[in-house]
This record gives C-alpha cells, structure tokens and sequence, in this order.
C-alpha cells in the first residue's frame, strides 16, 4: 500500500532558459506522436502496444531527429504506447476512437531526467540542464505543498511539467509517494540488517564552505566571496565603458568565473565523499536549502546556487559509493549543544565559536553543527528500528570514532579521552 499525491507548484525559471524548456517540449511531443503514427494501425493491422517493440524501433531515430537525453526520448515513446494501450481498450469495448495526438504543453520528468529537491529542481533540456527555484508562498501550513511538497516523509516520484499560456508560467505537479505503516516496517525491517553511519555535513557563507561532523574544514568559502566581489568590481567598470570590446570580456570573465566556481565545488564535493569513504559511511546528511538566503545571514543568490550545486555534485557521485543522501531541518543545529543537548541562542557567542551555557562544552560553532545535521538524520533511520537497543548499528561518524542516540563514544583508535579530542580539531585539522 501507498499514498500518492499530486502537488502543482510554480517554478521560477531564469528568462534566458524559458526557451530551452519550450524547444524541450517540442521535441518531447514529436517523440510522442512519431510514436503513436507508427504504433497505431487500426482498422488495417494490430497496433502495437509494447514499449520495447516501440523503444526498439524507433529509439534511435528519434534520438538522432532531436536532442534530448535518452530518457527523455524514452518517456516519449512510454506516453505515446501509454495512449495507443487506452485507444486499443476502447476499440475493444466498441467505442469509437482515433490515432492519439499529443499537442497539449507537457514533459514527463522522472529521477533521471531531473533532480528533485525541496526548494527546487533541475530539469534536463535540449540544452543542458536548468534549475528552477520553486515559488512557495510564506505560509505552508495546511497546503498541499507544506504537507507534500515539503514533507520529508513523502518522496518524488514521476513528475509532469506544464506550462500556462495565460500567465506565461511554468509549473510542476510533482507527484509525491508516503509508504504506508505496513511499508514503513517493511522497509526498516530490512534495512534494520544494514550497518548506518551518517556523515553531517554544515555549509557556510563564509570561514571554511563545508564542515563535517569528522572534523574536516572543506573550501574556502571566504575566497569565493573575494573572487566574487572582484569580478562585480571588474565588470561595473566595463559596463561604464559600454564599448563592445568591453561587453566581450565581460563574457568572458563570467566563463572563467563560473569554470572556477565549478572546479571549487567539484573539489569540495571530492573531499566530502573521501571523508564519507574513509570512515565507513552509509549516508549523508545536509540541511534543506528551502529559503537559504533568509535563514543565512549574509547569503546571496549565488550562495544559494553553489549550495545547490554542492549537494548536486556530492548526490551524484555518492551513488557510485552506495551512500545515501539525506536532508534534515535546519532549526536549531546552531544553537544545540553536540555534547549534552541542551539548545540555547546564546551557546553559540561568536560566529566560529561555540560554548554550552549548561555543560560549559566548547568547540567550533560550524562543527557543532554539523554534528547536529548528522544527528538529525540519525534519529530519522533509527526511529525504524523495533527498540532502542535493537537493530543494526546506527551512529555518527566524528574524528576518530563513532556516537549513537544514547551518547555512546567507541573509538576507532586506543585513547582514554579519545571523546574529549574528537571534538576539538586542531590547527592542522581546520586549516590556517
């Protein structure tokens, strides 16, 4: 048993890629009815109903006649055997139908033709991919989208991208799927055999660009705002010039600027799967990006994209691990303490430093975090265990050892304080 449910959310789509997404469309309905013209062969022959017949007929052509990625091609064959299938059923009840014809703006979206997130989604096109923040209104509560879109439980499935004509608006019906309780158990019963160590992991706009909960200070976030702020320099003084030649570097220092961006992140998102690799971990856990630049102060829009690319490039490589992915609720991973638990605004007394007001326990205020990012997850996959007690083992990976939910530290090196220097990384550790 499952539940399924359809949400219709607003995308805000850069202007420059809204023709991207129509050219998509075009050569996603050309698909289908290639497909359905060659499928259909009433009333002189059997039409054909078989997506591997279709797939195996005309996949290569349709690919060589557009540009869209294979499973784009595929979902356009899929739709157009889909149709025929339903056209066949009716004949077969005596009632009259036609050859199906797709004209209606739509693209079919699944997990690999796009990546969905809870902010937004990247969709592929005839041009390379476009991310699309989604338009969510302040108050969520009681909507479809607070209650699916938004909800962790529930998860993306299948999706449908429609445009409206009269608004010139894009919009997507994510179709979202909950396991019901009898599936839930399922699902923990066989994973409860499988051995859990999540990986947290705190992004920041500034100080070091990512910090995991084994202590490892990744990027500089601080010389990606430098970079930044000098290129906004550079290109204010050769938009005053207004000549062509200065319009052509502009281009150009965008290009390189965006090159380095890339290879940053790709470094970045590298060092985080080693530290997932290295210590033996099974998942990943980031914030949720929703709302980013109001909940970060100081983020910008380009903070929000190379988060979101961040965890693009570390999703799809983790894959290749087996790791999972993860995301949990930002609320209070900064004011927590890791240590004993006790949440106050004023733990965190500077922005790198971090002292408990209860149990006087100081560390690196982004380290903090990032072990309560993991901790989140934590809870979300052992709350499918039968007990406390039961189950496999479930822990968040620190510097030299492990820590479960009942606060228990095992080492992976022989130290009697090893719980103590876990949490306090060092020069060498954090970088100068």
């Amino acid at each position: 048993m499952e539940v399924i449910r359809t949400v219709k959310v607003k995308l805000d789509v850069p202007n420059e890629r809204c023709d991207d997404l129509h050219q998509t469309k075009n050569q996603f309905l050309h698909c289908a009815n290639t497909t359905a013209e060659w499928a259909w062969r009433y009333p002189h022959d059997y039409c054909v109903t078989s997506k591997k017949k279709a797939e195996n007929a005309l996949y290569d052509q349709l690919r060589g006649e557009t540009e869209l990625t294979a499973n784009l091609v595929q979902k356009g064959i899929r739709r157009a055997i889909e149709a025929t299938k339903s056209g066949v059923s009716r004949l077969k009840k005596g009632d009259n139908t036609s050859q199906p014809h797709f004209d209606a703006w739509s693209v079919v979206y699944d997990k690999r033709s796009a990546t969905f997130h809870r902010d937004h989604v990247s969709l592929s096109t005839v041009n390379g991919r476009v991310e699309c923040d989604y338009v969510i209104p302040s108050e969520t509560e009681g909507t479809p989208i607070g209650e699916y879109l938004l909800n962790e439980d529930y998860e993306f499935r299948m999706s449908t991208l429609q445009y409206d004509r009269t608004t010139q608006s894009f919009y997507l019906h994510a179709r979202m799927r909950r396991a019901t309780d009898e599936q839930d158990q399922s699902t923990a019963n066989s994973s409860d055999a499988k051995h859990r160590t999540v990986l947290g992991v705190d992004l920041n706009v500034d100080g070091s660009l990512a910090v995991t909960s084994t202590g490892a200070f990744i990027g500089n976030a601080d010389e990606m705002n430098h970079r930044r702020r000098e290129f906004e320099k550079t290109r204010g003084s050769m938009q005053q010039t207004g000549t062509r030649s200065a319009h052509l570097s502009i281009q150009s220092m965008k290009d390189r600027e965006h090159c380095w961006m890339q290879d940053e992140l790709h470094r970045a998102s590298n060092q985080i799967l080693e530290e997932a690799h290295y210590h033996g971990c099974t998942h990943i856990a980031f914030e949720y990006l929703t709302d980013i630049r109001k909940r970060m102060a100081g983020a910008k829009r380009y903070h929000a994209w190379a988060f979101r690319r961040l965890y693009q490039y570390v999703e799809y490589k983790a894959e290749m691990f087996g790791i999972e992915m993860g995301q949990v609720s930002p609320a209070y991973t900064s004011q927590r303490c890791s240590s004993c638990g006790f949440t106050h605004e004023n733990n965190r007394r500077s922005k790198h430093q971090f002292v408990c007001q209860k149990c006087e326990y100081e560390l690196n205020a982004d380290y903090n975090a990032s072990k309560n990012v993991a901790r989140k997850l934590l809870k979300k996959l052992h709350s499918g265990q039968k007990s406390s007690g039961g189950g496999a083992p479930c822990q968040c990976a620190l510097t030299s050892g492990t820590l479960n939910l009942n606060g228990d530290f095992h080492a992976s090196v022989k130290s009697t304080a090893e719980g103590e220097s876990t949490d306090k990384p060092t020069t060498s550790v954090v970088g100068h």
